[in-house]
Order: structure tokens, then sequence, then C-alpha cells
């Protein structure tokens, strides 16, 4: 495949890490990028003016020591704000700005933004524009992610994909599902094949890419010209090697060792502590550990455990010693087919604090 671009900009492949609230923070996008991962936005950064120094904004920021490109995804209803908010970040490291249309979360929706603007094209178009033009003095592109649709009736992606285009967005992620279905049921490739031959710029496919094999044959069945891992690679962040390696190679890699993923996630947890501090970061933490350690032989005695600690050196001793006995029984983590490793995440609608979009 030839180099990937997003406007001047080049990309170290086309396996990407999907924006998720609550997850996608710098240390995780770092362990990716580290792992695989060719680019990575960061998460859901609000538009509200009298938000932005609040400390969740300022954490979500933070690109401290962040391998570029540094890319920020911006949500919001209003035009002006919109472009605002893209200076604000172009302003504080951004080198691209991705529009927010694709999540479904309630409490995002009810206010009209994320996928809730794909039922108002020309408002949709205007913010896509605003942003646009607000960010070119800067030399800054701009990316959009959005849905198929608001529902199975109004999928309204390729008359959107031709639209935002048309006003100069660089790149264009669609999800594979309607705001409708939330996170239920199966993503649907054709929608996102339909807005691959509809448009110019690169088009990545986002939805159930949660191994090699689905990687490849989303890439096939759509013709995108990149894929977008969510969920996949909570708890697995080497799901970007493997997938690199099997689109290379046609072969799958050995799982890691039991000692890589100790260390891998001894240090996500310092990097984690270090951006949320002691009381919120053994809190926050909590999801990534058991994420890691959800098909392991004594994972939920450690998830259970580590819930019931409230400083970080007790919760990251306890990961340690928990991997020092794995690795005494065993080299590498067993092999875990993606249905066992879906079925062991919780899949309901997130909350919007956990957010996958």
């Amino acid at each position: 495949m030839s180099a990937l671009y997003i406007g001047h900009i080049p990309l170290a492949n086309n396996l990407f890490v999907a924006p998720m609230a609550g997850v996608t923070d710098r240390p995780f996008r770092q362990l990716c990028k580290a792992l695989g991962a060719g680019y990575a936005v960061s998460e859901m950064v609000t538009s509200r003016k009298d938000l932005w120094n609040s400390l969740k904004t300022s954490r979500r920021a933070n690109h401290e020591g962040e391998p570029g490109p540094i890319a920020v995804q911006i949500a919001g209803t209003d035009a002006d704000m919109m472009a605002e908010a893209a200076v604000y970040n172009i302003e504080r490291g951004a080198q691209i700005i991705d529009i927010n249309m694709g999540c479904p979360a309630k409490k995002v929706c009810n206010k009209w933004a994320g996928s809730a603007l794909m039922q108002n094209e020309k408002l949709a178009v205007q913010i896509a524009q605003a942003v646009v033009e607000a960010a070119a003095p800067h030399g800054v592109p701009v990316t959009l992610k959005m849905r198929t649709g608001w529902c199975n009736e109004h999928r309204n992606a390729v008359t959107l994909a031709r639209a935002f285009e048309d006003v100069g967005i660089r790149m264009l992620t669609v999800h594979g599902r309607t705001r409708e279905q939330g996170y239920r049921g199966a993503a649907e490739y054709q929608t996102i094949a339909a807005v691959k031959n509809a448009v110019r710029v690169p088009v990545v496919a986002n939805g159930d890419v949660d191994s090699p094999e689905k990687a490849r044959d989303v890439l096939a069945a759509t013709g995108a010209d990149a894929i977008m891992v969510g969920r996949a690679a909570q708890g697995r962040p080497w799901i970007f090697r493997e997938i690199g390696h099997f689109l290379a190679t046609g072969e799958h890699l050995a799982p890691p060792l039991v000692a890589e993923v100790r260390r891998l996630l001894l240090d996500h947890l310092q990097d984690h502590y270090q951006l949320y501090g002691e009381s919120t970061g053994v809190r926050s933490a909590r999801k990534h550990i058991a994420w890691y350690v959800r098909t392991l032989p004594g994972g939920d005695a450690l998830r259970q455990h580590i819930n019931t600690l409230d400083d970080c050196a007790a919760q990251w001793r306890a990961v340690a010693d928990y991997f020092d006995a794995l690795g005494a029984r065993m080299d590498r983590l067993p092999r875990v087919e993606a249905a066992q490793a879906n079925a062991a995440l919780d899949l309901r609608e997130p909350t919007h604090e956990q957010e996958q979009y």
C-alpha cells in the first residue's frame, strides 16, 4: 500500500487507534503507537470555552512527549465555537483537528452534538467548513469521524462525505453503525465502501475490527485506506503489531511474552499515575488492569483485589506480583480468539465517560 497522508502529513501506517473517552489518553496513545499504531486521535475535547480550563479538558489536551502527529478531536454544535476550539487546540500543539460526528452517547446527542449532527446536514457542513477555514491559516488539516447515518432509514454518510470533501475535509472515518444502533448488532461495511467510492480523500473503516483476519477482510470489503481499532485495543495494545505483521506476511505473531506484558502494563500504570495523580489515577487505572487480565488465569481475582486498593503503590505492586506468578507458570500469554476476548468485555452501550466512538 502506498504511503498514507492527512493533507501534507505522512502517517507511519494505516492502523489507527479510535478516540475513546476515558481510554485514549496520552499514556494509552503513546503505548499503542509504540506497539504498531500509525495514528491516534485524542479523547474528545469540548468546544465550550468555559470548560477549557477544567482539569478533565487539560488532561485530554496533554500531549507532553507524545510522538506526532498530534491529533485532537473536538465536538460541539456551533460553527463559530468549533472554529474557535480548533484554533485554541492548534495553539497548544494540535497538528491535525478531527471533528466528532460519530459519538452516539445520549449525553452528547441530546445536545445535538456527535452523531446527532448527521440529522442536520446543513449545520454539519457549516461546522466542517468553519473548522477548515479556521485551521487553514495554520496549515493544519481537518478530518472528520461519523457514522453511517442516524438510523437505518436515513443512512446519509455518502451524501455528507461528498459535502465534507467539498469544504476541505482531508480524511473521513466511518463507523459501520447508525446512531440508532449504538454498539448493538454487527457493523456493516457496504456504506463505508460506498463512501470510499464517492470521495477522493482517504477513508478509514471503523467498527468491530478485533483480529488480524477481520482487519484484512474489512480492508478488502471496503477498499478503505486505513482501519481504526477501538474496543479490541483495550488491554491488548499489541493488536496493532499483530495486525501489521499479518497484513504484511499472512502469518500470525506468537502471543506476547508474559515478561513483556508485565513491563508494558507496569510502565503504562506509572505514566497513568503521573498524569492523573494518586486519587484519580488509582481509580481510573482499574479498568485498564481489568482489560489486560480479563482472559488470563486468576484475572477475575486480581480485578476484585485491585478494586479494594486505594493507593497507586499498592495497586502497582499487586499487578507486578500477579505477573510474576503468571510468568512462573507460562512464558507467553495463552492465545485467545477474538470472540473469547470480546465476550470478556462489557459491550453494553457505554456511559459518556467510557464512550467508544
